[in-house]
C-alpha cells in the first residue's frame, strides 16, 4: 500500500520545506549562472564582480537550504561570515596553492585576497537579506 502526500500536506507537516525546496532550485540556478560567468564570459572587472555577487547569493541560499527556518537576518549573518572568512583565508596563500593542484577548489575558495570582493559580498548579502525578509513577511501576511 503506497503512501502519498500532496505538496500542501508536506508543507504543513514540515515547516520550512517550501523554503528549502525553493532555495535548492535557486541555488542550482545560481551555481549554473556562476559557472557561465566563470567559464564562458571574458575575464573583466564586471565578470569578477558578477561572480562575487553570485557566490554571495549561493552562500545565502546554502544557509537557507541547511536551516530554512532561520530568520533572514541570521541567514545573512552566517552567509556574510562564510564569505568574509573565505576571503580572509585567501591571505594565507593556501587557496591559491590548493587551486593549482585541484582547479575546482578555486570555485569555492577563490585564489587571492581582493578587498573589493568584501564590498561586493556585503552589498549582495544585504540585498538578499532584505529581499528574503520582505518575501517572508508578505508570505506570512498572505496566509
Amino acid at each position: 500500500m503506497g503512501f502519498t502526500r500532496d505538496a500542501a500536506t508536506v508543507s504543513r507537516a514540515r515547516p520550512g520545506t517550501r523554503r528549502r525546496v525553493l532555495a535548492a532550485v535557486l541555488l542550482v540556478l545560481t551555481i549554473g549562472a556562476g559557472l557561465v560567468v566563470h567559464a564562458a564570459l571574458p575575464d573583466s572587472s564586471a565578470t569578477d564582480i558578477a561572480g562575487d555577487a553570485l557566490y554571495a547569493v549561493a552562500a545565502y541560499l546554502a544557509v537557507v537550504l541547511i536551516a530554512p527556518r532561520l530568520r533572514a537576518l541570521a541567514v545573512g549573518g552566517i552567509a556574510m561570515l562564510w564569505c568574509v572568512g573565505v576571503e580572509l583565508f585567501q591571505l594565507t596563500g593556501l587557496p591559491l596553492a590548493w587551486g593549482a593542484e585541484f582547479a575546482p577548489a578555486m570555485l569555492v575558495l577563490g585564489t587571492v585576497f581582493d578587498a573589493r570582493d568584501l564590498v561586493v559580498y556585503i552589498a549582495t548579502i544585504a540585498v538578499a537579506t532584505a529581499l528574503d525578509a520582505v518575501v517572508r513577511s508578505r508570505t506570512r501576511a498572505a496566509r
